[in-house]
């Protein structure tokens, strides 16, 4: 099964922080929750377009 590659940005200062892969034929967007350096706390990382 093919993967492809995303981003993952913060969803308060929406830096893009993370990499991830995920299925190709998934269509729901990926979101996790992520420590993100810039706003120094836990945050929800949403994929990118």
């Amino acid at each position: 099964m093919a993967r492809k590659k995303v981003f993952l940005i913060c969803s308060e200062c929406l830096n893009r922080n993370y990499t991830s892969s995920k299925r190709t034929d998934d269509p729901n967007r990926l979101e996790l929750n992520k420590y993100c350096p810039h706003c120094g706390k836990y945050t929800v990382h949403k994929e990118s377009k």
